[in-house]
């Protein structure tokens, strides 16, 4: 964000930072793009760091400073991804259910539509048929049950400590996995919601 303050010292100093963060913004975007064209390309499996390194014409020291593992280097959106399911949650439509919102989510951005974008449908079938790929996908999303744990409790009045927001959270983050090898991802995802949605109906009336 630009500062609105006024003056030579103040216009200065802020832009030595901001260049440096879009040159490594740059660099990790660049490894990240190699990495994913490479293993679109020849597989996962096939493709070593080293090679994507050279791709990316950088160091594999370099690599390593912005990807820890190999794995991460198809996951470079972590970031961003729990504060985009917080806000499934909080900013739900008036009367949408969480477990109803959370399905959304899942089958609009953990599932990949047939007929939508043939890169991210490429993406989601390389992380589908690479075991490596799955589980650290899936781990990482479970990074996020104690925050989505707790969303979902403020918006439900329930005790922080509630073990349903944590259930809840848990098999909301973890339905998609039994999807992965289905033929019909989507029907799996609604299936594994709807049983979601009847246990939550039931606590939300218990609790009436």
């Amino acid at each position: 964000m630009s500062s609105t303050t006024t003056g030579s010292a103040a216009d200065a100093s802020p832009a030595p930072t901001g260049r440096r963060e879009r040159k490594k913004a740059a660099t990790r975007q660049a490894i990240a793009d190699a990495a994913l064209r490479l293993f679109l390309q020849r597989g996962y499996d096939a493709v070593g760091v080293r090679e994507i390194a050279d791709a990316a014409d950088v160091s594999t020291t370099t690599l390593f400073k912005h990807f820890p593992v190999k794995e991460a280097l198809v996951f470079d959106e972590e970031a961003d991804q729990e504060a985009s399911l917080l806000a499934v949650v909080r900013e739900r439509p008036e009367g949408q259910s969480i477990p109803a919102a959370l399905r959304e989510h899942a089958l609009t951005t953990r599932l990949a539509s047939a007929d939508g974008d043939a890169r991210f449908t490429a993406f989601t079938n390389l992380v589908a048929g690479t075991p490596a790929l799955r589980d650290y996908a899936q781990n990482m999303w479970l990074r996020h049950t104690t925050a989505l744990a707790q969303a979902i409790a403020e918006e439900s009045g329930l005790a922080a400590d509630d073990p349903a927001c944590t259930v809840l959270a848990h098999f909301a983050l973890e339905a998609p996995r039994a999807a992965y090898t289905r033929d019909n991802p989507r029907q799996v995802v609604t299936r594994a919601f709807d049983l979601l949605e009847n246990g939550w109906s039931t606590l939300a009336r218990s609790k009436a």
